[in-house]
């Protein structure tokens, strides 16, 4: 299995998994052109992708979907809650495209196992994905204010998990968002915070998570650097060597690179 993020960030969305004979989106929040131009350096057609995996209906993560939908005649998977929230920003997509899963239910996609899984986040029915492919496992979970046992037991034994950190608390409280908009970062329902994501990634060490990759940093409330720093941290104030785990940051505008798992 191969994994590459293409944008990951406030600003936009979408990454590419490789599976055998099968390649998939995860997410479309940037133009149709835009996604076009990643996958090309990353060695991915988009006339050879099977389908659009959606987390949910916000336009960070939904924005080009309709469209290569229907350039490519791509079948675009997402739960009913999304799908009912999305629908007219999407605009048509083809009846045959329209799929619907159950979150909790896995199901396969080509080669591909994928089992949808809850997250907390202000949005209909938001999901984050565990996909399996000949015994290695990737955990894509971002947009979640929180992360709770059950979401902690899903990322345990992640050969590589795709993880959100999205603020530096610091940052964000003494920025120039709203108020009201600072609450809803910080709520349960809102982003999961650097400080957050290292607690979590310090934990998963004793359940064998040795590769992560901290996703969704906001523009104005973090940087690359200030994510990496905050989360080696608390992994090395748990008596983590850093040598024995890879730690790395998908860029907000760019292709970061290819993963293999």
């Amino acid at each position: 299995m191969r994994f590459s993020p293409l944008y990951s960030g406030s600003s936009g969305n979408c990454s590419v998994i490789t599976a055998g004979s099968t390649r998939v989106l995860v997410d479309a929040g940037m133009t149709g052109k835009a996604i076009e131009t990643a996958l090309g350096q990353v060695g991915v057609a988009p006339q050879e992708l099977d389908a659009i995996l959606v987390t949910h209906e916000h336009i960070d993560h939904i924005k080009g979907v309709g469209v290569l939908s229907r350039r490519y005649n791509l079948p675009v998977y997402a739960n009913e809650g999304t799908w009912k929230a999305m629908a007219e920003q999407v605009g048509g997509i083809g009846f045959r495209n329209v799929r619907t899963f159950i979150t909790g239910q896995d199901f396969y996609l080509g080669d591909l196992n994928v089992t949808p899984f809850s997250t907390s986040h202000d949005a209909a029915e938001p999901v984050g994905y565990s996909f399996f492919h000949k015994g290695a496992t990737l955990v894509y979970m971002t947009d979640t204010g929180c992360v709770s046992e059950r979401l902690r037991e899903i990322a345990a034994f992640a050969d590589l998990l795709f993880i959100e950190s999205n603020h530096d608390v610091g940052m964000l409280k003494c920025g120039a968002y709203p108020y009201q908009l600072k609450k809803r970062i910080l709520s349960d329902k809102g982003h999961l915070s650097n400080d957050a994501c290292g607690e979590l990634l310090a934990k998963l060490y004793a359940k064998g998570v040795r590769r992560a990759i901290l996703a969704h940093l906001s523009h104005e409330n973090n940087t690359e650097q200030i994510a990496l720093n905050t989360v080696s941290s608390a992994l090395a104030a748990e008596g983590i060597d850093m040598n024995d785990y890879f730690l790395t940051v998908a860029h907000r505008d760019r292709v970061t690179g290819i993963f293999d798992i």
